[in-house]
């Protein structure tokens, strides 16, 4: 058993990560109480890539965010389990006839991907974060809803729509510390055959625990102004919206 002391270190130090840290021991192994946290964090894991989005409840919570009445389409994957087995499935569109065609700035595409929780939880909030600062700058199209579906449909869809960029938010693969974590995968001037190297991604959207929508609607916000310039996304394509906060950082001075 370890002393109070170093309980008391390993407790605080806790509180800063999600990592498995200072889980102690009960004889050559770890307390069953730690063991338990372990097992349900698997379960929520594993339950977060296998539960199925409830698309209609999903459909109304975006069509309340009010920037259009969302469409829904589907991967050739027909199953969660072939979609599993089979990414290629997810990156190929079964239909783009509900799509509409237009001229927008702006396409979104949600994705259930690896987590429909993360999409469920957080999609409408990142939505509404993402069309309050788009929105005074670039028109947006009506949503896309699309189910077993991987990154690369949403250049599918982008393409269909006629966007000029198309963002897609994402559920993440889950960890066994976050399984409702949201990705957003920026691709300017989108068409089939883009590859990893022509998008941006933001990463780890949940909050209170990770990036807030707000913080993560204003990275997008600067990607999409400097696609716009470079007239293209990916790697030569930098996050610039904190250049400002950095410029503006105080400057120790040693005396």
């Amino acid at each position: 058993m370890s002393s109070p002391a170093a309980q008391q270190f390993w407790d605080r130090l806790r509180l800063t990560t999600q990592s498995r840290i200072g889980l102690g021991r009960a004889g050559n192994a770890l307390p069953t109480t730690r063991v338990l946290e372990f097992n349900a964090a698997h379960a929520a894991a594993r339950d977060a890539v296998h539960i199925l989005l409830d698309v209609p409840a999903f459909v109304a919570s975006i069509a309340a965010v009010g920037i259009g009445e969302p469409t829904v389409v589907e991967s050739q994957a027909s199953s969660r389990s072939e979609y599993l087995r089979r990414p290629d499935l997810g990156r190929l569109p079964a239909s783009l006839e509900p799509v509409p065609a237009g001229s927008a700035d702006i396409g979104v595409v949600l994705a259930d991907g690896l987590s429909p929780r993360a999409l469920t939880e957080h999609g409408a909030g990142l939505l509404a974060a993402l069309a309050a600062v788009l929105g005074e700058k670039y028109s947006i199209a009506a949503p896309v809803i699309a189910t077993e579906a991987r990154v690369a449909l949403g250049d599918h869809i982008g393409a269909r729509m006629g966007v000029r960029t198309v963002i897609v938010i994402i559920g993440e693969r889950p960890g066994l510390s976050v399984a409702d974590s949201l990705g957003i995968y920026l691709t300017h001037l989108p068409r089939p055959g883009r590859t990893d190297a022509d998008r941006n991604c933001i990463s780890n959207i949940h909050p209170p625990d990770g990036l807030g929508y707000a913080a993560a609607a204003r990275v997008v916000a600067g990607l999409v102004a400097g696609a716009r310039r470079l007239g293209r996304s990916g790697v030569d394509l930098k996050d610039t919206s904190r250049a400002d906060e950095l410029t503006a950082a105080p400057t120790l001075t040693l005396e």
